[in-house]
C-alpha cells in the first residue's frame, strides 16, 4: 500500500531551532498521553462510544472541508472522495459504535477436565499509546479509520500525516484538535526529521501505511522498544483474467478498479494475466470502458472532471520513467501515454509485449499503468504469481469454479476478489491486511479493534483447590499414573 514518502534516512532536516521545538513538543504530549493512557485502562465504554460519535459528527458536517482538501491535493471529483475516503470511515465509525460493548466484553473460555475447579477468559484491554503513520494516496481514509480502531480499543493517539498532502494534512490536524485534547489525540505535521522522532518513542503500537521498503524501516525501529506494529503495505497486485470470462464485466471493473484515484490504490490491479484466446477482446473492450468511464476519447480525458491527478511531480517522473524503461525494452501502448507534467497527468495507460524483467513488473507501480502478459494455462499465471513477492490482493475473473479453486489454493495473498476488484477493502466484516511483504496484522471493523487491543488471558482457581496438584513434587508412582492416564485420555 503506497505510499508514505518521507525517506526515514533523509539528510533533510528542519532548522536546529525548529527541530528542538518540535522533538520538545513530541515528548511532552507523549508523557502526557501516558499517563491519560493508564487512565482509560478504566475509563468506561460509553466514554469511547462518545468520541466516535463525537468524530462521525464533525465529519457529517464538514464533508464539503474534506472534499476541497483532498480536490486541492489531487483534484480528485467529489464523488470519489464520497466514495473511497469518507464513506470508509463512516462505515468504521458506525460498525465500531454498533458493537465495540460486545467487542469489549469479555470472552468466557472453556478448559479442559484438568482445569475442572478453575474459571477463564479473556479480557481486552487498551495497549497503551499508539503511533499511526499516515501515506499519502487516501489520506484522510487511511488516517481516520485506524484512528477509529485505535478510540474503539480505547488507546491514545499520536497521528503522523503525509506531507505530501499538505491541503488533507492540515485539515486533519485542525480537525483533530476541534475534538480532542492533546493527552488523547495529536497530530504532527512535518517531513522526515518529525518522523525520525516519533520512531524513537517508545509506543505500544505502530500502525503504518506505506511501502515494503519503508515498512521494514518501521520494523527496525519498533524492533528497539519491543513494539507491536501493524503494516499495510502494498505490492504487485494480479488479475487473472479466464479464458471463459464475461469480457465487458471484467473490463469495466478492472477499468474501475485500475484507474480510481488515478492508479494511486494500493489494492488497484497492478498488472493482468489473461488469457491468450481472449486477449485481444479483452484489451478491445478494456479501451472502451476508460473512454466509457472518463468521458470520451483518449484526448478528452485530462478534461474529464471525473479522473484525479497523480500526487506530484515526483511521482509523475517516476511513473514515466517505468514506461520509458518498458517502452525501450520492447513494450507496445496499446492505449493511453498521454501526459501533462505540469498537470501531473497521465492518461489510463496499457501496456502490452510486457516481460517480467521489466521496473513495470518488478515494483508497484502506483499509477495509471497497466501491464498485460497473456498465458495458455492457468499453471503459467500461478507461476508467475508465486515468482513474485506476496501480494496484497488477487483478483480471478471468470466461471470456471475449479480454476478459481486451484488459483485461490495455489498462490498466497493478503485478500482476494472473484469477478470484482478493489470492493474487499471496504466490506466491514471482513479483515484487511497483507501477508509477508504486503503486510502484517489486519485492520478495519473487530480485526481494528484487535490490533488495538491486548488479549489479556485470566483465569481464576477456588481457593483451596489446584489443578497443578499432580504437578507437584514428590512425583510419587501413584501421581506418575496419574498424569500418565492424563495424558492419554485428556
Amino acid at each position: 500500500m503506497e505510499r508514505l514518502n518521507f525517506p526515514l534516512l533523509s539528510n533533510q532536516t528542519q532548522t536546529m531551532t525548529g527541530s528542538a521545538s518540535s522533538a520538545q513538543r513530541i515528548q511532552r504530549i507523549f508523557d502526557m498521553q501516558q499517563k491519560h493512557a493508564i487512565q482509560l485502562r478504566t475509563e468506561r465504554i460509553q466514554e469511547r462510544i462518545k468520541q466516535l460519535k463525537k468524530l462521525k459528527s464533525w465529519i457529517d458536517k464538514n464533508d464539503f472541508l474534506i472534499k476541497k482538501a483532498i480536490y486541492d491535493d489531487f483534484r480528485k471529483p467529489e464523488a470519489e472522495v464520497d466514495m473511497s475516503d469518507i464513506y470508509p470511515v463512516l462505515t468504521e465509525l458506525k460498525d465500531a459504535i454498533r458493537n465495540i460493548k460486545r467487542w469489549s466484553s469479555v470472552t468466557p473460555v472453556d478448559g479442559s477436565v484438568a482445569y475442572l475447579t478453575t474459571s477463564a477468559q479473556v479480557e481486552y484491554e487498551p495497549k497503551g499509546v499508539c503511533l499511526i503513520m499516515a501515506p499519502w494516496n487516501f489520506p484522510f481514509n487511511l488516517t481516520i479509520g485506524p484512528l477509529v480502531s485505535a478510540l474503539a480499543a480505547g488507546n491514545t493517539v499520536m497521528i503522523k500525516p503525509s506531507e505530501m498532502t499538505p491541503n488533507t494534512s492540515a485539515l486533519i490536524d485542525d480537525m483533530v484538535g476541534e475534538l480532542f485534547r492533546e493527552e488523547e489525540v495529536a497530530v504532527f505535521n512535518g517531513e522526515a526529521e518529525v518522523a525520525k522522532t516519533l520512531l524513537e518513542l517508545p509506543f505500544d503500537h505502530i500502525f503504518f501505511t506505506g511501502s515494503p521498503a519503508i515498512g521494514k524501516l518501521i520494523m527496525k525501529a519498533a524492533a528497539e522498544h519491543l513494539t507491536s506494529v501493524t503494516l499495510e503495505l502494498g505490492g504487485k497486485s494480479p488479475a487473472v483474467i479466464d479464458e471463459n470470462v464475461n469480457i465487458r464485466d471484467a473490463a469495466r471493473k478492472i477499468a474501475w478498479g485500475k484507474f480510481l484515484n488515478n492508479g494511486q490504490t494500493c489494492v488497484a490491479p497492478d498488472y493482468v494475466l489473461v488469457h491468450t484466446q481472449v486477449k485481444d477482446q479483452f484489451l478491445d473492450a478494456l479501451s472502451v470502458q476508460v473512454s466509457s468511464l472518463f468521458g470520451g476519447n483518449e484526448g478528452l480525458i485530462g478534461a474529464s472532471p471525473d479522473y484525479a491527478r497523480l500526487v506530484n511531480r515526483r511521482h509523475f517522473s517516476r511513473i514515466s520513467s517505468l514506461m520509458e524503461e518498458a517502452l525501450q525494452k520492447g513494450a507496445k501502448v496499446r492505449f493511453g501515454n498521454h501526459k501533462d507534467e505540469a498537470d501531473h497527468f497521465i492518461s489510463p495507460t496499457v501496456l502490452t509485449d510486457v516481460s517480467l524483467d521489466m521496473q513495470v513488473m518488478e515494483e508497484e507501480i502506483f499509477g495509471p499503468v497497466l501491464p498485460v502478459i497473456t498465458y495458455n494455462d492457468l499453471h503459467e499465471a500461478i507461476s508467475i504469481i508465486n515468482k513474485k513477492p506476496k501480494p496484497l490482493a488477487l483478483y480471478y475473473f471468470g466461471k470456471s469454479k475449479k480454476r478459481r479453486r486451484q488459483l485461490v489454493s495455489s498462490t498466497s495473498s493478503g485478500t482476494v476478489c472473484i469477478n470484482d476488484c478493489v470492493i474487499q477493502y471496504s466490506h466491514p466484516h471482513l479483515p484487511f491486511g497483507g501477508v509477508n511483504n504486503s503486510g502484517l496484522g489486519k485492520a478495519h471493523g473487530r480485526y481494528g479493534f484487535l490490533a488495538f487491543s491486548n488479549e489479556k488471558a485470566v483465569l481464576k482457581q477456588r481457593i483451596g483447590f489446584t489443578s497443578s496438584r499432580f504437578i507437584y513434587p514428590p512425583y510419587t508412582k501413584s501421581v506418575r499414573l496419574i498424569l500418565k492416564l492424563l495424558k492419554k485420555y485428556f
